[in-house]
């Protein structure tokens, strides 16, 4: 039997269609490098250079407030998830089949609206302490000590909460493809469960637990509503204090620029820790045979997996659902409709650019270019990239592309075209499509990656070029995960808060702005619906990644399906991003 190798058919394209994919990634690489390249080009050579009074002031404090709230959550996001993805991954205890979708909800609660919850509840005049000053008969503050909810202890604690499922799947992911021989053996040779878990288990599982704890902590790093709302001044503060309180450009993308340094370090820290190691399975047992917990540790087990369900998603909506019902005739207005308006139309257009964006350089990376898969992987950077720093890169370069054609303009025919780009929905738009191009590509190429070669011969041999492969063949088959990607990035374009209000057009809101313009006014219960639609348009990405969840493990054991698993990519965990 001659065995055929179908992969260099795939790669095989007519000159003039592989130029012009191959010019088509050129385009996309350097429009989502360009935020960054400048800048880098504006902190190196800005036009005031303040870089002295901002290493001396400002970036020591605030740097090291981000290294510890960074520290804070990646301890609290690791205890967390994977804790509870072993619980869910190898034991049988009460309510562990609703636990293992129900601990992805926390996804869909952006940390600033949790943190605004929080905030409502705990504070001096809230119902806790109010209860408690009732029951001891307490009087004033000093007649009694409660934890201060903003603080960095008060953004640990909220952040941890709702960016754990970042690790949790990918934890519970490992645990569950594990061999259950390794583990037998281990108990065998006298380790009890837990010294199994931590000698054996948790080792295996290590890679993919950096990696979930590596997106949190971007997360982590790219927030701004929540520090912000709790005084805890971080780089992404100080990128909006440079820029509006100093009114100093070239000093916010200094910034910016260390911020972008942090990414590096986080990233080479996070591949440091995986070189040289390598993890296989030697047995096709997994840990689908999980331990029977009894007596008090499945009670035990059934609370700690409820605990961070309650706190990072069930109060948080439940708060926001009891205002939302009794601010109702408040809030049902002309101005929510035009919120909405906004964030249904940004959200749309930036879904619709993704997906077509990411199909192209999906199936151009398909085809087996080699430099189109190095093109790829530039045009992917705009996700590790915070959205505050996005902004600056967006924003600066229009600003100064729209004062020259004015200029030009001016000079040549007498009128002036005013903003062009920069203050308008196009730069919002853009830096949506940058921000989560990683998003969609991720979802897309996963599903292509499942189609066999094979298809990719037979139209050929039919005589279809790869453009008429692809929309004849291809896009119907992957119907499902383009549905699905769209629908990913249209919820993380209505959360995204920093790059929305450093973007967005004067006198234009979201539901995003509007809910942190009021809660920083005090006035949750006003933008309480705005904020529940919010997080009623995150539960839709986390009902996805649970059905491809289960999806993808009925694949393995045995079942066949041609439906795509969009959301199981390393680009994956994004439902909860845009704080």
């Amino acid at each position: 039997m001659t065995q055929v190798n179908y992969q260099p058919i795939v790669g095989q394209t007519r000159p003039h269609t592989g130029r012009v994919w191959i010019l088509g990634g050129c385009i996309v690489a350097v429009i989502v490098a360009a935020p960054i390249l400048a800048i880098a080009w504006i902190a190196l050579f800005p036009s005031e250079n303040i870089w002295p009074h901002l290493a001396s002031t400002i970036l020591p404090r605030h740097s090291w407030n981000t290294l510890l709230l960074m520290i804070g959550n990646g301890i609290g996001v690791f205890l967390i998830g994977t804790s509870a993805a072993w619980l869910v991954a190898t034991s049988e205890f009460p309510g562990r089949r609703i636990f293992e979708w129900a601990l992805l909800l926390p996804l869909a609660v952006p940390a600033y609206i949790v943190a605004f919850v929080y905030t409502d509840i705990l504070e001096f005049a809230g119902p806790v302490q109010t209860l408690l000053r009732d029951i001891f008969g307490w009087q004033t503050k000093r007649d009694y000590w409660f934890p201060e909810i903003r603080s960095m202890g008060g953004a640990n604690f909220v952040m941890s909460f709702v960016l754990y499922p970042y690790v949790y799947l990918l934890a519970r992911a490992a645990f569950r493809e594990q061999s259950i021989s390794v583990l037998e053996v281990s108990r065998t040779l006298g380790r009890g469960a837990w010294k199994t878990f931590f000698t054996v288990a948790l080792p295996l599982a290590r890679p993919a637990i950096v990696v979930g704890t590596a997106l949190a902590l971007m997360e982590t790093l790219a927030d701004f509503g929540t520090v912000d709302y709790f005084a805890v001044n971080t780089l992404t503060v100080s990128v909006f204090d440079v820029w509006f309180g100093m009114g100093n450009a070239g000093g916010a993308a200094q910034i910016a620029l260390v911020m972008l340094a942090f990414v590096v370090v986080l990233i080479s820290l996070e591949r440091i820790g995986r070189r040289g190691r390598r993890y296989h399975n030697t047995s096709t047992r997994h840990t689908s045979s999980r331990f029977q917990l009894r007596g008090t540790r499945r009670w035990s087990a059934t609370t700690l997996c409820s605990l961070p369900i309650l706190i990072g998603f069930l109060i948080p909506a439940g708060v926001l659902t009891r205002h939302a019902i009794v601010f109702f005739d408040e809030s049902w207005n002309a101005a929510f409709f035009g919120f909405a308006r906004n964030s249904l139309m940004l959200a749309t257009m930036a879904a619709t650019a993704v997906v077509v964006i990411a199909v192209f350089l999906a199936y151009g990376r398909r085809l087996s270019n080699p430099l189109f898969g190095v093109l790829s992987r530039i045009s992917l950077l705009g996700y590790a990239v915070p959205g505050a720093v996005l902004a600056v890169g967006v924003l600066i370069p229009f600003a100064q592309l729209d004062n020259a054609v004015d200029s030009l303009m001016r000079d040549w025919f007498g009128i002036s075209t005013g903003l062009i780009l920069s203050g308008t929905v196009f730069a919002l738009v853009f830096a949506y499509v940058v921000r989560f191009l990683a998003v969609g590509f991720g979802a897309i190429e996963a599903s292509l990656g499942k189609i066999q070669p094979t298809m990719d011969m037979a139209a050929r041999s039919l005589g279809a070029g790869p453009s008429r492969t692809l929309w004849r063949i291809h896009l119907p088959m992957i119907r499902g995960s383009l549905i699905a990607a769209a629908t990913i990035v249209f919820v993380d374009s209505m959360k995204e808060l920093p790059a929305t209000l450093i973007l967005r057009p004067f006198n234009f809101d979201t539901l995003a702005t509007h809910v942190y313009q009021f809660a920083s006014d005090e006035l949750l219960e006003q933008s309480a619906l705005s904020a529940l639609t919010i997080v009623i348009a995150g539960i839709i990405p986390v009902i996805l990644l649970s059905r491809a969840i289960t999806s993808t493990h009925g694949q393995r054991s045995g079942t066949t399906s041609l439906r795509s698993s969009p959301t199981l990519t390393p680009a994956m965990p994004v439902a909860g991003a845009g704080d």
